[in-house]
């Protein structure tokens, strides 16, 4: 062997060994994002597994986030949860273009230099995904994915006389009946406009935090801290999507639209403040956000709360008597007045919105629609939406003893 083949063997060695230290240290350098998603993992599959661990996760561990976490972003008076997510739409357009740059110029190495492999700038957009991956992962986790998982409301809190094992036609018939003479009642009470709109002059936020704590004493989950229900600052947006209101797991923050009508608002803070003591599935946190609003003083929060389940019912009932119009209107009616005030945007409101949309309504909402119902069904809620509805039945077992 010459002299010049001698110091090519050695600089091919010398490069071989490089290499190895190189993916030697890739592969440590993902051994803690790597188990961060592992933990992430085994805690889903013990929750699907285990609604034990998830009732005394939520019971024990949960109150954790909103009393240290949920009270550093309830110091600031936006809505830290929106802008997080907008900031991390960006950052996922960002890394499809990080990622497309250097996979190109892995490919132009390779065809330049006849060198295979990743550049540092890819194993560095690499690590940087694995990070995010797993950090985003344990902490959907930790405040969102376990609480659906919980056992059943009324499996773990005492409600209503249960004098019977399932609730019918006459059942579902008195319950609808006696929250249509509630609403139609309030509905001469309330304070409206020269528009005939409704308006609200109190704290409604406070109002909303003393309810959720009042009914800490049937539900002791909800002791404790609550920050303020916060608007979301590009509230048109979220009209064009039929949000009333949404809980941002990734902040701890009860968010609100506050272009909708100000009828919803009351229901609509009280629901999402469940979604923080962990009360994650919809029809829970509607019969939570029902139950704090009609135990109030304040006659608008009670209007607000039995308007908040009137459809529920209303359909529940015209469904079970075969849609007979004659049977229908045989039973309390609801009035024009309650049929006026149920409405998600008032036209002045709606008009606003159509006239600064970047997007179309219908688009938007169809987006939205899959979205959420793609969030509920991989996290155990077969029906999705339609979920929404199933505040019947704990209504029903509610007033067993108290209405039938």
């Amino acid at each position: 062997m010459n002299k010049k083949d001698a110091i090519n063997r050695n600089e091919s060695a010398d490069r071989k060994d490089a290499i190895a230290k190189k993916a030697t240290g890739f592969n440590r350098s993902l051994l803690i994002p790597l188990g961060v998603l592992a933990i992430a993992v085994v805690l889903n599959l013990i929750g699907w597994c285990s609604p034990s661990f998830c009732d005394w996760y939520v019971e024990h561990i949960f109150p954790i986030w909103a009393e240290t976490y949920g009270r550093l972003t309830g110091i600031f008076s936006f809505s830290v949860g929106e802008w997080m997510l907008y900031a991390g739409a960006f950052l996922v357009m960002l890394l499809l273009v990080w990622g497309t740059v250097e996979g190109i110029l892995c490919i132009v190495r390779k065809e330049k230099k006849g060198e295979s492999g990743l550049t540092k700038g890819f194993i560095l957009y690499l690590k940087f995904i694995l990070w995010v991956a797993a950090i985003v992962s344990l902490e959907m986790t930790l405040t969102c994915f376990l609480q659906f998982h919980v056992s059943p409301l009324n499996e773990r809190y005492p409600i209503g006389a249960k004098t019977r094992d399932e609730y019918g036609l006459a059942e579902l018939t008195v319950l609808r009946d006696y929250v249509v003479e509630q609403v139609n009642a309030l509905s001469e009470e309330m304070e409206r406009d020269e528009k005939g709109y409704l308006v609200y002059e109190g704290d409604m936020k406070t109002e909303a935090k003393l309810q959720m704590h009042r009914l800490s004493k049937d539900f002791p989950n909800l002791k404790g801290y609550y920050p303020d229900p916060k608007p979301f600052f590009f509230s048109d947006f979220f009209s064009q999507q039929y949000m009333m209101g949404y809980y941002f797991p990734f902040s701890m923050e009860a968010n609100y639209n506050d272009k909708m009508y100000v009828i919803n608002m009351p229901a609509s803070m009280c629901h999402e403040l469940s979604h923080l003591k962990g009360f994650l599935l919809e029809d829970e946190a509607n019969f939570i956000g029902y139950l704090a609003c009609v135990g109030s003083r304040d006659a608008f929060f009670r209007y607000s709360g039995y308007m908040s389940v009137l459809g529920y019912l209303d359909r529940d009932f015209y469904s079970a008597i075969g849609q007979d119009e004659a049977v229908y209107f045989s039973h309390p009616v609801i009035c024009e007045q309650v049929i006026e005030d149920d409405k998600f945007l008032t036209e002045e409101a709606w008009e606003e919105v159509e006239e600064d949309a970047l997007l179309d309504t219908e688009m938007v909402k169809e987006a939205s629609d899959k979205i959420v119902e793609t969030n509920l069904t991989i996290n155990g809620v077969s029906d999705g939406k339609v979920s929404y509805s199933r505040v019947v039945d704990l209504l029903l077992q509610y007033y067993d003893g108290i209405l039938y």
